[in-house]
């Protein structure tokens, strides 16, 4: 079953049972995957759609930091809920063990000496860790490897 299909599945499950909250937050993300399917005129598959449900998680951690800030409990309280509902659409993540595995074996192939080197390590890690780590959390776990 394709990812598109199982989260239209959930949809309809949401709705038999009224669950609001999950049926808002997989209605944004329809609405997320429609949109870049009618903006890129293509039919996007599920490594597409992973993208889609990360960049949003992104943004509703941003959301969270911002609205605490703002003294808005409130409103960081729906977004965690929304993050809830999307991390049940990304793969497996990864443990800190095997994505410290995969920066040194990314080190290691691409000959990176320094910080300077930091783009070609991502670059190289970017498509095995898509959706499957904090790429903020693996940009300083990079940096602090290339610093030692």
């Amino acid at each position: 079953m394709s990812l598109k299909s199982r989260i239209t599945d959930d949809m309809k499950t949401a709705m038999k049972a009224r669950d609001a909250v999950r049926l808002s937050a997989i209605r944004l993300l329809m609405a997320a995957i429609k949109q870049k399917e009618v903006d890129e005129r293509i039919e996007l598959d599920d490594a597409a759609i992973v993208a889609v449900v990360d960049k949003m998680l992104k943004q509703r951690r941003d959301s969270v930091t911002q609205y605490e800030a703002g003294g808005r409990q409130d409103l960081a309280e729906q977004e965690k809920a929304e993050m809830v509902v999307l991390a049940d659409y990304l793969p497996q993540q990864l443990s800190i063990a095997e994505i410290n595995a995969l920066i040194e074996a990314a080190v290691e192939s691409s000959g990176a000496a320094g910080m300077q080197d930091m783009g070609k390590v991502m670059a190289l890690l970017r498509p095995q860790l898509a959706g499957r780590a904090d790429m903020a959390a693996v940009s300083a776990l990079i940096k602090a490897r290339l610093v030692a």
